[in-house]
Parts: C-alpha cells; structure tokens; sequence
C-alpha cells in the first residue's frame, strides 16, 4: 500500500513539472544566404542572413534598403573598392539589436581593405570660403550640402563596420568606417562600431544629425572627427578607445569658417592604449584638437592614456580659432576628468598661449563619461570593446 501511494505522487509530482512552456516549439532562423551589388532602384528588404558585398552598391533616391537584425555582410579588399552607399533621396533601415546586431565586415580581416557606410543627405554645410555645397572626398566625387536641415537618411540601431576606412590610390581620396555627407536631424544613428579602420572612425561633413551611444575602436586616424560646419545638437556617449595605431581622439574643425553655431556633445571617453603610435610618425596624438574654426560644447569628459610626450588633453591648433573660437567663448569643456597625467591645455605654435574665459572650461574629479551597456554589439572575437 505504501508502495502504491508513493507511486501515486511520484506519477502527480511528474504532472505538476511539467508546463505548457516545456512544450513550446522553438524556432530556429536559417540564414539567407545571398550577394549584394550594382545600384539598388528598387525597396527591398535583406531578411537575415550572410551576405557577400561586391563593389561599389548605391541606394538610389526614393529607394529605402532594410536589413534585419542579425545579419552579416562581408566585402572583400580582392573586389578594389567595396562600399555600401546611401545617396541623397535614399535610406538605409538597419535593424540590429544589442543581442544581434548586423555586422559589416571584410574576409581578411585587415584595416582599410573597404569603404564602410557612406551616407548622403541634403542638410545645412558650411564649406571652405562659406560655400553651401561641396563634392565628396571618397573617390565618389558626389555632391553635398542643401537646405533640408531635417534630412531622413533612415535608421542605423547596432550596426558594426569592421576593417574599413578605404585609402583610393589617387593619394588624395578616403573614406572611413562611417561617413556623414550633409545628412539630416530626420536620421537615427543610435549603438555603432567603427572597428579597426585605417581612417577616422566616425566623419561628418556638415550636416545636423546626431548620433547617441558610439563606439570608436582601434581606428588609424582620428576616432571621430567632422568638419563643414556640422552642428549635431543631440550627441551623447562616445566611447573611444585608440590602439596600435591613432591620431586625435576627437578632431574638430570648421573649414576656417567663423560659424555662429556649433555642436554639442555629452558624455565622451577617450582612451588610448599604451604604446599606440600616430600615422606617419605625425604629431597628432592628443586627445582633442580644434583646428581651423573648430568649435562646440562638450561636456562630462574621461581622458585617459594621452601620455606619449608633448601630448595634451586639448590642443588649439592655430591663432585665428584660439581668437574665435576660445576667446570668443564658442568652445566650452565641462566637467573634464584627467587621468594619466596628461597636461591640460597646448598650443599649435609659440605665437599664441591658451587661456579659457571663466565657466568656458571645467575640470572634475567624478566625471563618468560615456556610460554604455556591453552585449554582443559590442563584442568582436570574444572580447568586450568597452575596456
């Protein structure tokens, strides 16, 4: 009898373990595999999936491109020039999330062997001599600049550009792993890598848009840099961190524009890594350099690593933007956080001394700079980005 009841509640204990989520059927995505090339003339939408990227692919005006999330794209340096280019009039849709985001790579995995994204738009610029349209720098030779200031270029949410930053062999051409051409406050650019590119990790040309929670790693030249009067107003959480091979961490210019406007940016980390060496055994290794008629508000700064001698914290480039610029109070640094040692402030010649107006810059002692949440978006070969 014994035997029996425990029999019984055994038999009860099975049925009570077991749920109706025990019998759910879980479903697993088989990746599209596929190739992408030529011009783009009609909407269309890459479900997930491996994708081979073969030369130059243009979306073109009144098409919008989606890519959903997870998937990878991968060009190769064997093509000549691989890029993914978003002209004027088009847009780009990628789907990522933290979890899976979409990554475009390149299959020899070495810096500068693509041309990354390249997105146009119609938004405000103010070139070199104040002029208000311009033509590319990417070997494209295309045209930017407008008067759309709330251009939709369409929505870039955890994306990873990995091994770009094309030199063209003219010599005088470039692209980088991202690049901005007089794009739109209408775009979202939210969660980005630029990884392990030959050139700047992040560029704009003019331009309003803004870009919240980037990630600049391992880039050649500059981690972020602009210039063409770009006035994004939302900016927050850049994180860089400059490794092997670095010029500036941030290098800000305005084409030698006195503009009556400027960007704002929140939240920023600039780290670089012990024994990181400049291009060409240049100079430039400071963490933020205003050249030009650079300028803008920047505010809860982390600077750590800049130890390389001679090497500053920010360095006013040139007379006319130390004028401007900083006397003029159009450049304001606050609550900056040193680490390392690195000194304050320098000058690009002995002709000038940098000295900011009172409340125009700020030291700190408690600034966090960028605060972002790691996760597969930021993760490449098993290791965390965020360091």
């Amino acid at each position: 009898m014994k035997k029996l009841v425990f029999s019984l509640a055994f038999t009860a204990l099975l049925f009570v373990g077991c749920s109706e989520d025990d019998n759910e059927t879980i479903t697993v995505k088989t990746p599209v595999v596929g190739e992408i090339s030529g011009d783009v003339t009609t909407s269309k939408t890459y479900a997930f999936g491996t994708y081979t990227l073969n030369g130059i692919v243009r979306i073109k005006s009144g098409v919008t491109v989606t890519f959903d999330a997870g998937s990878t794209i991968t060009a190769s340096v064997a093509n000549g020039v691989d890029a993914l280019v978003v002209e004027n009039g088009g847009k780009l849709i990628i789907n990522g999330t933290a979890g899976e985001p979409v990554v475009f790579t390149e299959s020899s995995q070495t810096p500068g062997s693509w041309g990354g994204i390249i997105m146009y738009g119609d938004a405000p610029i103010v070139g070199a001599a104040g002029v208000t349209t311009a033509t590319s720098e990417d070997g494209l030779a295309l045209p930017y600049g407008g008067t759309n200031a709330t251009h939709n270029g369409g929505s870039l949410k955890y994306v990873r550009v990995e091994y770009a930053g094309k030199k063209i062999t003219d010599g005088t051409s470039e692209m980088n792993g991202f690049s901005f051409y007089s794009v739109g406050s209408g775009t979202i650019l939210e969660n980005l890598v630029s990884y392990k590119g030959a050139d700047d990790g992040f560029e704009f040309y003019g331009g309003t848009v803004s870009g919240k929670n980037l990630i600049s790693y391992g880039n050649y030249d500059d981690s972020f840099d602009w210039q063409d009067g770009w006035r994004g107003q939302d900016n927050t959480n850049w994180y860089a961190y400059q490794v092997g091979t670095g010029n500036f961490g941030m290098e800000i210019e305005a084409k030698s524009v006195n503009n009556s406007f400027w960007p704002k940016v929140s939240n920023i980390t600039l780290k670089r890594a012990a024994g990181t060496i400049t291009e060409n055994g240049s100079a430039e290794y400071d963490a933020i350099q205003f050249k030009k008629e650079g300028n803008g508000e920047y505010t809860n700064i982390l600077i750590e690593g800049y130890t390389t001698t001679n090497a500053v914290m920010c360095r006013i480039q040139d007379a006319a933007t130390n004028t401007n610029q900083v006397n003029g109070s159009k450049i304001k640094l606050t609550n900056v956080k040193i680490n390392s040692g690195t000194a304050e402030f320098g000058a690009g010649t002995t002709s000038f001394s940098v000295a900011f107006p009172t409340g125009q810059y700020t030291s700190s002692t408690t600034a966090t700079g960028a605060t972002l949440t790691t996760g597969a978006w930021a993760t490449v070969n098993g290791g965390n980005l965020l360091q």
